[in-house]
């Protein structure tokens, strides 16, 4: 029987047997709300230490550390080899027990094994916490007003800045091949040591549906780089397929028929603290359609909520891609955009509980964003530059496999197309999209070009220097985000640079290379001289940082005056003074000195 056979038969025996039925035949156990609590059968207690959480799958005891699902449990409490506790398990619910080989069993043994590392590894990070060496990460925590029922529903530690993790692991008989499986320690070329992962970070605890810890998260205390630092792929975590917290989140998101997906994991935490219990996240990639489709499983509506600033935006424009081809009737996902460009955590500590409720319930559906991307993206001045508009947005809705959604989507789109493009510009009302990407949503003077386009000669520039030194990327990603780069394929090129700088966690030259000359973007990277001559002159990365910075300024400055300009000629034309052209001008004005003032540091 092949491994993927074997382990689906082994959850199909966990969701069909109920582990308390299993555990209650043993033990004598009492509901308390979701969960069942009795003495623990594995150690002499007088006060009930033991739950058995039937939604989750798992028993725990507080008091000796015994957990498992209830394969783990008939072996353990009935004392019988691992195929003599399926072989049971399966006839109570009913199954045929497949053929196995030895090798199945010695896979499943292995991989129970792993969870096992990982439960040590997490009591390890969790004791260093409290020790001294762990003051620094806890007064993080403090100043993050993470207070101490935060750091135990959450399991947070902290990683020495040595190899006490790896020292630790052997001391309790787990190899070394098996910390560098799960990503727990890594493998030196230069003189073949193994040494810790994850030094001197703040730890966050992933874990899966079932609260099984698969992985971790690495956060830095001060402003170093990557400020987080993920598990890296193995085989009992896949980034792509988890979102965080889906665990604890899941009984509240049923309870509240909501769901929260926001950026990052510190965000989950800081919600929880203010009563928002539901909220997940990816972890460091794009939202995925695997994530998507687990979170569907709790909500059929998951609210997305990213930072106001442009990486959020465009964060909700690459979930908007990944969401269209897996549309289902009654299944989509709603939009949130927070002011001032502040994160959750931000949001919640400058405004409090209440506000933040308000800002979460004010969602903006998928099909506004779908229509306000591609009218972001697309001029519509020229009956050429219309039909453009129309086909780029009708190839999007094309997207869409399920016929009955995207019937609808086609018929939404046509009719905001005829509303907003092809009448008459003297009968358009204009319409201000609520919650998308402004949260003042301000609406200009129809006449007034306020998009800034990237010269293209600079845009090879910067984007050769970002093939050379990758790490630029994210520093740049937000500047780069207020302009449009006109030129097509040098616009798709930045967004597959960004795209695999959020894929990858120490992105490098060689890959970035890689995976732009095994792809259809070979062509335009061989035109580009600039990164030739970069490799020629082999600059250091602060002169490159430096000259990037200066470029851009430029190109903000040169825009800027175009904008003044333009928007003097609009108030020496009109018939009557535009007050929204005159605010934007004074505006300008103040961008420009600030500019200016950059300049002359």
């Amino acid at each position: 029987m092949e491994n993927t056979d074997f382990h689906r038969f082994l959850d199909e025996i966990r969701a069909k047997v109920p582990i308390a039925d299993v555990i209650g035949a043993r033990v004598k156990l009492t509901r308390k709300g979701r969960e069942y609590t009795g003495l623990c059968p594995f150690h002499n207690e007088k006060t009930p230490s033991f739950t058995v959480n039937e939604a989750k799958g798992f028993y725990h005891c507080f008091g000796c550390g015994a957990h498992g699902d209830v394969i783990k449990f008939e072996m353990e409490a009935g004392g019988v080899p691992f195929m003599d506790a399926v072989t049971k398990l399966a006839n109570k619910a009913g199954l045929k027990v497949p053929k196995f080989s030895h090798e199945n069993e010695e896979e499943a043994k292995h991989r129970s094994s792993w969870y096992e590392i990982m439960e040590l590894a997490t009591g390890f990070f969790e004791k260093n916490l409290l020790l001294p060496a762990g003051r620094e990460a806890f007064e993080y925590l403090d100043r993050r007003g993470f207070d101490d029922a935060i750091i135990k529903k959450f399991r947070l530690g902290y990683a020495p800045d040595n190899n006490g993790l790896c020292a630790y692991l052997l001391s309790k008989n787990v190899s070394e091949s098996d910390m560098i499986e799960l990503g727990l320690a890594v493998l030196s070329e230069k003189n073949s040591k193994v040494y810790d992962f994850f030094r001197n970070r703040v730890i966050i605890p992933i874990m899966d549906k079932r609260s099984r810890i698969i992985g971790f998260g690495g956060r830095v205390m001060g402003n170093e780089q990557p400020k987080y630092l993920n598990s890296p792929e193995t085989p009992i975590f896949n980034k792509r397929k988890i979102l965080y917290n889906l665990n604890y989140a899941r009984d509240k998101a049923y309870e509240n028929k909501r769901i929260i997906i926001c950026e990052g994991y510190m965000d989950v935490i800081a919600q929880s603290k203010y009563g928002f219990e539901y909220a997940v996240a990816p972890l460091g990639t794009a939202l995925t359609e695997d994530q998507i489709q687990e979170a569907w499983k709790i909500c059929p509506e998951p609210t997305l909520c990213f930072d106001g600033d442009s990486a959020g935006i465009r964060a909700a424009v690459r979930s908007v891609d990944r969401v269209l081809p897996i549309l289902k009737p009654g299944y989509s996902l709603k939009y949130v955009f927070l002011p001032d460009k502040m994160d959750p955590d931000e949001f919640l500590k400058a405004k409090g509980a209440e506000e933040y409720e308000k800002a979460i319930t004010n969602t903006t559906p998928l099909a506004d964003l779908l229509w306000r991307k591609n009218l972001q993206s697309q001029p519509t001045a020229t009956p050429e530059q219309k039909a453009m508009f129309e086909k780029n947005i009708y190839e999007e809705i094309g997207k869409i496999t399920d016929e009955k959604v995207r019937g609808y989507y086609l018929q939404d789109m046509k009719t905001r197309i005829y509303n907003e493009i092809r009448r008459p510009q003297s009968a358009i009302q204009p319409s201000t999209p609520k919650n998308v990407y402004s949260p003042k949503h301000r609406t200009f003077h129809s006449n007034l070009n306020v998009k800034r386009s990237l010269d293209e000669n600079v845009a090879r520039f910067v984007l050769s220097a970002f093939i050379y030194y990758p790490q630029l990327i994210g520093e740049f990603e937000e500047q780069l985000g207020m302009f449009e780069i006109p030129n097509t394929e040098l616009n798709m090129l930045w967004e597959k640079m960004t795209n695999l700088s959020h894929e990858h966690e120490q992105l490098t030259s060689e890959i970035v290379m890689s995976e732009l000359m095994s792809s259809d973007f070979s062509k335009i990277v061989l035109s580009l001289w600039e990164l030739k001559m970069l490799k020629q002159q082999n600059l250091f990365i602060t002169k490159l940082r430096d000259e990037i910075s200066n470029k851009i300024l430029e190109m903000q400055l040169g825009q800027v005056e175009k904008d003044i300009k333009e928007c003097l000629r609009i108030m020496e034309t009109s018939e009557s003074f535009p007050d929204d052209v005159y605010e934007r001008y004074e505006m300008l004005k103040k961008d420009r000195q600030a500019l200016l003032d950059e300049k002359n540091i």
